[in-house]
């Protein structure tokens, strides 16, 4: 539950709009913090110092960009940034990749709704938004969230491929290309060997915490691979 009172939020029975979907009331924020994150250092913890003295945004209306910024996984719970933060201050293809992935963590329920929300025009989005929070048109919580998502929609590409996803593609693409070059390249009549496979299926945790990622996998290659 989010607890920092500096996200408004509007009641809807057991939960609250913030804790629905992720905004600020000063949209017009979101873009020029985004622009000082690319500029300045990545910190060790992404702090309220941090937001007004080194960013240089001290006003009470920044503060809800933190929370913000946890619901879109760019920091973590105790303030230290990811990898998707470091991502988006990463090469122009990457960044982009990174905060449309951010994106659809943040507001996993309009993509459960429509795995194309980035693509509604503003009033279908505010439509979805109605649908999902039960917020009536022109509130102020509406158009806050509205905005918020389409500011940050700015630094996205939804169709962009990451760094990792393209070293996989061509590694995959490679062995697919050799197999196929070793085979046209036998005789009918050579004998095809007998080769035998095994699957291993793995039901990751659900986490967006790299670490606990990169302790199976190495995990796997200990002592299956």
């Amino acid at each position: 539950m989010i607890t920092d009172h500096s996200l408004a939020t509007c009641d809807l029975g057991e939960e609250t709009v913030a804790e629905t979907l992720p905004y600020m009331n000063s949209t017009g924020l979101v873009s020029k913090i985004l622009d000082k994150i690319k500029e300045a250092k990545t910190p060790d913890r992404f702090s309220q110092d941090f937001l007004g003295t080194v960013l240089g945004f001290s006003s009470g209306s920044a503060k809800p960009f933190i929370p913000l910024a946890k619901r879109l996984t760019l920091i973590r719970s105790d303030g230290t940034p990811s990898e998707l933060y470091r991502k988006f201050r990463g090469s122009e293809d990457e960044s982009k990749a990174a905060i449309a992935q951010a994106i659809r963590i943040g507001y996993a329920p309009l993509y459960k709704r429509n795995e194309f929300a980035h693509e509604l025009d503003k009033k279908k989005l505010d439509g979805l938004i109605r649908e999902i929070t039960g917020i009536e048109d022109g509130n102020s919580v509406l158009r806050a969230i509205t905005g918020t998502f389409e500011a940050l929609k700015q630094y996205a590409d939804f169709d962009a491929v990451t760094a990792d996803k393209v070293s996989t593609h061509s590694v995959e693409d490679a062995e697919d290309s050799s197999r196929v070059s070793e085979n046209l390249g036998k005789s009918e009549s050579t004998p095809t060997p007998l080769r035998f496979g095994y699957t291993i299926n793995i039901n990751l945790p659900d986490t967006n915490d790299i670490a606990v990622f990169n302790a199976i996998f190495k995990s796997m290659k200990e002592h299956l691979l």
